[in-house]
């Protein structure tokens, strides 16, 4: 159970440093805002390498895999998600993400590891992605007036990017049995190159503008220590005792959690919302349980 676990926690920071990197939006460009919160997650990550995870099993081949993982995952596939996010909204963005991921995941885990899921699964995966698409659906704010279909398309790659990244880290990790911050670290590296690459090509500023500059950094460092390290830390503990596609598809209960995050600030959840949160519990429970 560490596995699932893991991810549901995954998922739950998410939850929470969503509405943190919401507001961070408006002092910062989406490429900025990758590049300073995963400079400061391995900022953070170094001492923890260094003095509590000092031992490291990964060779020179193992490194460069989990250095395309990072890029690919966290590099390109968070450019293409924002991309989205800027044409068609979050919901639409989320909903195509979450429900592409989960299944680019499962059969690129069969193609490449030959990791199989039970028909069991299978159902638990189906469950959570229904509950998890009819609970943005009714969640969606505003309509859109015109079918986008460049930027479905960034969503769909943001969902590949996400896949591929998870099947490299599992196969990795299931190979070596290397530690979650030895292996955050190199693939943070990885998505941070691409990054810097994809700034100087688009001319993108570095620097965030802030109105309120200690209330924007406190900000953001409460969102980079629960969204990216904390984040990337579980997601590699997780994919370390878990498959891969059942991993990307608790992953997606973070639209599920976020409403959870909501109650709790005490907003008003939908009861449509939290009927569908009980079918993704559902699901959740049939892939733990199989």
């Amino acid at each position: 159970m560490i596995g699932e676990i893991a991810a549901l926690s995954t998922a739950l920071c998410w939850a929470i440093a969503a509405r943190m990197f919401r507001l961070l939006g408006a002092s910062f460009s989406p490429l900025s805002l990758n590049l300073w919160k995963g400079l400061v997650a391995l900022v953070i990550l170094i001492p923890v390498t260094t003095y509590i995870y000092p031992d490291v099993s990964l060779s020179q081949t193992h490194i460069i895999w989990l250095l395309v993982s990072g890029a690919i995952g966290i590099g390109l596939g968070d450019t293409f998600f924002f991309q989205s996010l800027n044409k068609i909204g979050d919901s639409q963005s989320i909903l195509v993400v979450e429900t592409l991921a989960p299944v680019f995941t499962a059969l690129l885990a069969m193609a490449w590891i030959a990791e199989w899921l039970t028909w069991q699964q299978w159902v638990g995966i189906a469950v959570v992605i229904l509950a998890v698409d009819m609970v943005v659906k009714i969640q969606k704010r505003q309509q859109i007036e015109a079918f986008e279909l460049t930027a479905y398309g960034y969503a769909a790659l943001a969902a590949l990017c996400q896949a591929l990244g998870a099947v490299i880290s599992r196969d990795i990790l299931t190979q070596t049995h290397a530690d979650p911050a030895n292996t955050s670290q190199v693939r943070l590296a990885g998505g941070l190159a691409i990054i810097v690459l994809l700034m100087l090509v688009k001319r993108t500023r570095w620097l965030p503008k802030m109105e309120r500059p200690k209330q924007t950094l406190m900000l953001f460092a409460g969102a980079t220590l629960i969204g990216t390290f904390a984040a990337l830390y579980l997601q590699m503990l997780a994919f370390t005792y878990t498959k891969a596609a059942i991993v990307q598809t608790l992953f997606a209960t973070s639209v599920i959690l976020s409403l959870v995050v909501a109650k709790v600030l005490g907003e008003k959840v939908n009861g449509k919302t939290a009927i569908w949160s009980v079918v993704a519990l559902f699901g959740v429970a049939v892939m733990v349980i199989s």
